[in-house]
């Protein structure tokens, strides 16, 4: 498995050993981490801080310029709100570890000329498959997509 898919795994499961959802985000420029992020809705009471945001957050404010070379690492596919950050930012490729329990915006992304490349590797789709079964009310208090009679995925 990859070592930067691997340290977006690691902030995923903080995060979960945090209370929060397991879903985790790391920035690679010139071949390092230079940003990580798990989500931590629950653990700040936040409507935004997804694992995406939160690790865009960890590296503060920087110029549009400076995203033109760096790759997103996230463990799940991103929400709607997370791939408007991508594009705001013009962030050229993302990794995605896994689609399976949620398919976000990667259309949007590929149409917008973001090189999207999903892994579904296994330890990510076990570790959303998981809490959402053991959490449903906090998986769908913060992706909003249980609709009535829908099956959870695992």
């Amino acid at each position: 498995m990859d070592w930067f898919m691997q340290a977006a795994i690691a902030e995923a499961q903080k995060g979960q050993q945090g209370g929060g959802i397991p879903i985790g985000s790391v920035l690679v420029k010139n071949n390092a981490i230079i940003g990580r992020g798990h989500n931590q809705r629950v653990q700040q009471n936040s409507a935004i801080h997804h694992a995406e945001m939160n690790a865009l957050e960890s590296i503060g404010r920087q110029s549009a310029a400076f995203y033109r070379d760096v790759t997103l690492y996230t463990t799940l596919s991103p929400c709607s709100m997370c791939t408007g950050a991508i594009l705001l930012y013009k962030i050229p490729r993302v990794v995605i570890g896994e689609n399976y329990t949620f398919q976000g915006e990667e259309a949007l992304l590929q149409q917008r000329g973001v090189q999207v490349e999903v892994l579904n590797d296994p330890a990510c789709i076990q570790l959303m498959a998981a809490f959402i079964q053991s959490s449903p009310q906090i998986w769908f208090e913060d992706i909003g997509t249980l609709e009535s009679g829908s099956e959870l995925p695992g």
